[in-house]
């Protein structure tokens, strides 16, 4: 069986799914326990909520590996643990995940994104960071905009809280050049907005389709079941 916890990175995950994976929302903790409980053979986390609920937690990851199950990571959620946890056999897939293996990025916020509820298809209300960079990068190499647009740009989504970041909340807080046409470069970013959290979502969705039997527990570690752990493992297992 193969599960892949995610939400507004991919709302429509389960058409993309088919009957192969098995779609779950946005995992907290103890989610990825329950995969393995369910008889998960490879795991796939993309999103994961965060703000009111505990998120998922890196012990359950590992256990999930442990027990030698594949476990993929990329776009959201996915890629921080994966960045946490792939010297452990977390497998990081896409450029946000490399984004955060590499230290190019490191606040957890910068894939956040305000979003309306599962039954509102989780509509995106703002933007993540690393889709703004990711547009502003493209734009930048197509010199589809000026160079030093493009750092006042990024400056300014860098500083707006994740909740509050538009392209208009950024437009009107860059520093650009007085001759700067705000209208015309908002146009030019909409336009040519690049979802990267999508793209690396996809190619995670590729990967996991292309695994059809058990994970092979390889690590060179060996996993310490705590007093913590076992509390939570005892609540989901019994």
């Amino acid at each position: 069986m193969r599960v892949v916890f995610v939400g507004p990175t991919v709302p429509d995950a389960a058409e993309i799914a088919g009957g192969a994976i098995l779609v779950r929302p946005p995992a907290t903790q103890g989610d990825i326990l329950r995969a393995v409980r369910d008889g998960a053979n490879a795991i796939g986390l993309i999103d994961g909520n965060f703000e009111h609920v505990p998120p998922v937690w890196h012990k359950e990851i590992l256990f999930a590996l442990s027990e030698g199950v594949t476990v993929l990571g990329a776009a959201s959620m996915g890629a921080l643990r994966a960045a946490e946890c792939d010297a452990f056999g977390m497998v990081g897939i896409g450029a946000i995940y490399r984004q955060y293996a590499t230290g190019e990025t490191e606040d957890d916020s910068d894939v956040a994104l305000l979003h309306a509820p599962e039954e509102l298809g989780y509509a995106p209300l703002t933007l993540p960071l690393v889709n703004v960079r990711a547009t502003l990068r493209r734009l930048s190499e197509r010199r589809t905009i000026a160079a030093e647009h493009a750092a006042a740009v990024a400056q300014a989504a860098a500083k707006l809280f994740y909740k509050e970041r538009s392209w208009s909340a950024i437009i009107t807080g860059a520093r650009l050049p007085p001759d700067a046409e705000r209208d015309a470069l908002a146009t030019k970013l909409r336009a040519g907005y690049v979802d990267q959290k999508r793209a690396d979502a996809l190619e995670l969705f590729e990967e996991l389709g292309r695994i059809s039997g058990p994970g092979q527990s390889q690590q060179e570690w060996t996993f310490n079941a705590t007093s913590l752990w076992t509390r939570l493992r005892d609540r989901i297992y019994w």
